[in-house]
């Protein structure tokens, strides 16, 4: 047989997926990425629970310098008279008014007339300035409107739900110098300062000394992460609220001794009253 009547032999090549190929690769890859997206999430959640642990940390050497330097912590807010009102009348300085020298915002500071009150328009510049030490990373200040700062971290002033006042059993409260011999309970046994959920279309601010910096140990308050607060006023002027975080389980706090440590937000009700209460007399062990 010649090549000229050899028959022809014809090779096929493929140049593309079939359709059905085609389909299960991208299930694949979509429910790989379906598992990976809940692991990424949890690890950035972890990194800002812990850039929020440092911030609370910086807080409490700040109160810890400022306490070297006065023999005594700051008042929580500073007011002619009591108890402390939700609205912007009065002198109203709180504690992290304070607490700017010791943080390296002394160009805040300096720009800040406590004298005139925190709501004195020649304050306003200064009230208006956003602190990224006051600031938790999981928080979403979507509502901030430029007229007040805010912040995620507050002060504690009593063990249960009650109006900010000169007898408030916490540790910064109305015009309180409390020493660290007045801690009966024990400096690492006593809430100094802990996360709160930030009301944003109501805050007063950083330094407002009111209930937007200062809060009790009162039922924690447990919001998922990313959910903006949009609470109206208080209808109760004198009403403070509890601590609470965005963190899922648990909420970060400083101790007197300058402890950070996260609790659940399921810690039994009584032994949290306890460490809101500088000197109930209670033997705490280690119950939390």
């Amino acid at each position: 047989m010649s090549r000229l009547s050899q028959p022809h032999l014809r090779v096929c090549h493929r140049t593309a997926f079939t359709l059905v190929e085609l389909l299960v690769v991208v299930a694949i890859i979509g429910i790989l990425i379906g598992m990976l997206l809940p692991a990424v999430q949890q690890v950035r959640e972890a990194a800002r629970r812990v850039s929020c642990s440092n911030n609370i940390a910086q807080l409490g050497i700040a109160l810890h310098n400022y306490e070297f330097g006065h023999e005594h912590l700051p008042p929580g807010v500073t007011n002619p008279t009591g108890p402390i009102l939700s609205q912007p009348i009065g002198q109203h300085v709180s504690f992290l008014v304070e607490l700017l020298p010791y943080i390296e915002q002394s160009g805040i500071a300096n720009r800040f007339d406590k004298s005139l009150g925190t709501y004195a328009p020649a304050n306003a510049p200064a009230r208006e300035q956003r602190i990224s030490l006051y600031e938790c990373p999981s928080d979403y200040f979507s509502a901030f409107d430029g007229t007040a700062g805010l912040t995620s971290y507050a002060g504690c002033h009593h063990s249960t739900e009650a109006p900010i006042d000169t007898d408030n059993n916490g540790l910064l409260f109305l015009n309180s110098e409390i020493s660290y011999g007045d801690i009966y309970d024990g400096s690492s046994n006593t809430i100094l300062v802990g996360e709160l959920q930030t009301d944003e279309s109501s805050s007063l601010g950083w330094a407002s000394g009111t209930r937007a910096s200062l809060r009790n140990t009162s039922p924690i308050i447990a919001m998922a992460p990313g959910a903006i607060v949009q609470a109206a006023p208080p209808t109760n002027l004198k009403e403070v609220g509890g601590f609470g975080s965005r963190h899922p389980g648990i909420t970060n706090f400083c101790f007197a001794d300058g402890r950070v440590s996260s609790l659940s937000n399921n810690i039994d009700p009584i032994v949290y009253q306890t460490l809101g209460d500088r000197a109930d007399g209670e033997m705490m062990g280690e119950q939390y």
